[in-house]
């Protein structure tokens, strides 16, 4: 797989393949998502999601892929870093605010931050055509919190606190896209970086979520919570690790916006299986997200 990888890096094919990693990890990001925020303890959740993902990913990066490059430790580690504080904002947002706001502010801030850095890392560039297609984007995206904002019953105070942690969670979403782009981009093996991040990023909030449930008066039900962990993990490693593979294949900014359709499918994962409604208001948003997409695709 690594092989091919290698042969259609900066090739028009590498670019189409790019394009619908990105799409399918929009897919399951949205999953991943409404997996966190469903009826467990958002921290709970996340802590099964990691257990699992690192238990699936620790032999295959001890057994499978090419040991990493000595150089490679340390950028594994401010990327274990970058990961944890943005995981500790969107389990904290998620702790306060409706799914169907949270996530939308999270995924609006992410691919305009990340538009910016990924110019200031990799000297990337969109062209005007490509800059109104992410207005566009964001103007969906937003309309849609906002709207949920206005129309939800969750206490005013708490769900500014919210929406606050989901911003900050937005420029986590930035900070670890561009960087994971950085860091894919320097070992040889695509595929050895990405099982030894899910490594590392796996070890810390297990550890809180048992202290969360240790401290539980009211312990839930363990196994349904370790197969929305299991779920979750597997989602994860094919959601991230698509993400990442784009990264490496094509533009950081246009994978981090091309992405942000999963917008689109968590109104869609609301509404079924959240039981959280959907207008005409909403479709005419997600509508917006949709064009928005087309316009930077068609705008490279």
């Amino acid at each position: 797989m690594s092989e091919f990888i290698f042969e259609i890096e900066g090739t028009d094919f590498g670019r189409n393949i790019a394009l619908w990693l990105a799409l399918m990890a929009a897919i399951l990001h949205a999953s991943f998502g409404a997996l966190q925020k469903g009826r467990h303890d958002p921290w709970l959740s996340r802590g099964a999601i990691d257990l699992n993902y690192f238990m699936i990913m620790l032999p295959v990066a001890l057994f499978v892929v090419p040991w990493p490059e000595p150089k490679m430790w340390l950028i594994f580690f401010f990327a274990w870093l970058i990961h944890t504080i943005y995981k500790w904002f969107q389990a904290e947002a998620y702790s306060r605010g409706a799914y169907t706001v949270v996530y939308p502010i999270v995924r609006g801030t992410s691919p305009l931050l990340t538009i910016f850095i990924a110019g200031i890392l990799f000297g990337e560039r969109f062209s005007n055509v490509q800059w109104i297609g992410v207005l566009i984007m964001c103007l969906g995206i937003f309309g849609i919190a906002f709207y949920n904002l206005h129309n939800t019953s969750v206490d005013k105070k708490v769900l500014r606190m919210a929406i606050l942690l989901a911003i900050f969670t937005g420029g986590g979403a930035a900070a670890y896209t561009a960087f994971d782009a950085f860091g894919i981009r320097q070992t040889y093996n695509p595929f050895t970086f990405i099982a030894w991040l899910f490594v590392f990023d796996g070890i810390v909030f297990p550890i809180v979520a048992a202290i969360r449930l240790k401290r539980m008066s009211n312990m839930p039900k363990l196994i349904p919570l370790y197969i929305r962990g299991l779920a979750g993990g597997i989602i994860a490693i094919f959601s991230f690790g698509a993400i990442m593979l784009a990264t490496r294949l094509d533009k950081v900014g246009e994978a981090a916006v091309l992405r942000e359709t999963s917008t689109i499918f968590a109104a869609i994962i609301g509404y079924f299986f959240l039981k959280e409604t959907v207008g005409i208001t909403r479709f005419l948003m997600i509508t917006l997200i949709a064009i928005g997409a087309v316009v930077v695709e068609l705008g490279s």
